[in-house]
């Protein structure tokens, strides 16, 4: 079961986590929860390592994590209008494959 919040509109949102994800493993794997627990972790230990790293994680089916960098530009304070300048940096993006983008638009349908 997953657990809920509440977002400010009012409708509940769940959020899957590392445990429920351990669980996940323990029920349709049989791994002991503690294996499980730790197979999880070594997924994301890899997957994290490999983004800090700067390489692309492709995952058939699902998407493709990589690391973009961001060079410095000029912005702006919306409420006073200064501008200010931002630093460059290292972004992380996320693009879902076409069957993510299929089966979250079906799940829209409900």
């Amino acid at each position: 079961m997953l657990p809920e919040t509440i977002s400010g509109d009012g409708m509940s949102e769940k959020t899957l986590t590392r445990m429920d994800l351990s669980e996940a493993v323990f029920r349709e794997v049989g791994l002991s929860r503690n294996e499980s627990a730790q197979l999880v972790e070594s997924v994301l230990g890899h997957v994290s390592d490999a983004l800090v790293k700067g390489e692309t994680v492709k995952i058939s089916s699902f998407g493709t994590f990589s690391v973009r960098d961001k060079a410095a530009r000029v912005g702006r304070n919306p409420k006073t209008g200064q501008e200010v300048p931002i630093s460059p940096r290292r972004v992380l993006t996320f693009r879902p494959s076409q069957i993510m983008k299929e089966r979250v638009a079906a799940g829209n349908k409900s």
